[in-house]
């Protein structure tokens, strides 16, 4: 796979997808590469034992029109309003997405189904992991680990600002762009999110709620009721995601796990210390620091001819999957206008 003089995105989740949606509307050639086994990013939904079980994303929202619409094309049981049964009063990741005029929903499918419909027809390569980059000509190259180099006149980075951070500090005798494009990341952070999916027998006590947000635990922010999305679940599923500084605080220490097990069962009772199965997941990157937000995507020139573009849930305002996608779109948008111009 080669960018053919086109579009190089480096990056599957939301941010880039909808980058190189927009773009192959357009009839741009272009090219997806990522380094993880599929595509979506934090929208993931993951087979435990045979049941769909959303580690990530528990829910989609926003209030774009565009986007809602997008949301609603999905070839997937949409479960609008999800969730309806909210308890707690601790702190959401984004607590706008409880206010007037949010849309909410998820799929009984899982999140997952709505980067795959971006992602449709899209030339995606996957397990691609990009090792450094040389921006210096007419085309920009990214060499992959093991050695293979990607071409294209146009690079989009979609990536957390640590990941686009590493890649652009590889770049050998980095023009001034570069270096302002560096500076620029360097203002924003990602925060850790540790979640642990816990799956118990169907006969488990049920929860009464869809999501929790308890007002009293210094370890978890969210506990999603995981299983009253599918359709005829076999286990009660139960996902927890810990606060971003207990996460940060945490994330190298093997017995996480238990941690939030331990307190999941001082919320639910001591039935909760034992599932039949469980699925750590460390997200290293899940938020960006929303106190770094920027109104829109960046697009430099560079001397050499090439071009690079950053987009992602900063370059928008609002943050999360919503500003994601409206990035993405803006970024190829701009990218079209230069080529026209």
């Amino acid at each position: 796979m080669s960018g053919d003089g086109g579009v190089l995105v480096v990056g599957a989740g939301v941010a880039g997808l909808s980058c190189a949606r927009a773009l192959t509307d357009a009839g741009r050639a272009v090219a997806v590469v990522d380094r993880a086994r599929g595509v979506g990013g934090r929208c993931a939904t993951r087979r435990v034992e045979g049941q769909a079980v959303d580690t990530g994303v528990a829910f989609l929202h926003g209030r774009d029109p565009a986007f809602t619409a997008v949301l609603e094309s999905v070839p997937a049981t949409c479960l609008s309003g999800w969730p309806v049964d909210v308890h707690g009063s601790g702190r959401p990741c984004q607590p706008e997405a409880f206010g007037p005029g949010e849309r909410r929903l998820s799929y009984a499918e899982g999140v997952n189904a709505f980067p795959r419909h971006l992602a449709s027809g899209l030339r995606v390569r996957t397990r691609a992991p990009v090792e450094r980059l040389d921006l210096s000509g007419k085309r920009s190259r990214a060499v992959l680990e093991g050695g293979e180099a990607l071409e294209a006149g146009t690079l989009v980075l979609a990536l957390a600002p640590e990941e686009a951070q590493r890649l652009l500090g590889s770049v050998p005798e980095p023009p001034g762009q570069v270096a302002s494009a560096l500076a620029v990341l360097g203002t924003a952070r990602s925060d850790a999110a540790l979640a642990l999916a816990a799956l118990y027998p169907r006969e488990a006590p049920r929860p009464p709620w869809q999501v929790s947000y308890p007002e009293d635990s210094s370890i978890l922010q969210i506990v999603s009721h995981d299983s009253s999305k599918r359709t005829a679940p076999a286990f009660l599923a139960l996902v927890c995601q810990a606060h971003p500084r207990w996460s940060r605080e945490h994330a190298e220490e093997p017995l996480w796990p238990d941690l939030v097990l331990g307190e999941l069962a001082r919320l639910l009772g001591r039935w909760a210390l034992a599932p039949v199965h469980r699925h750590p997941h460390r997200w290293r990157y899940a938020r960006t620091d929303r106190s770094a937000e920027l109104a829109s995507p960046l697009l430099f020139p560079l001397p050499g001819g090439c071009r690079l573009g950053l987009c992602g849930d900063r370059f928008a305002p609002g943050g999360g999957v919503e500003a994601a996608w409206i990035s993405g779109r803006a970024l190829a948008r701009r990218i079209l206008a230069e080529e026209d111009a």
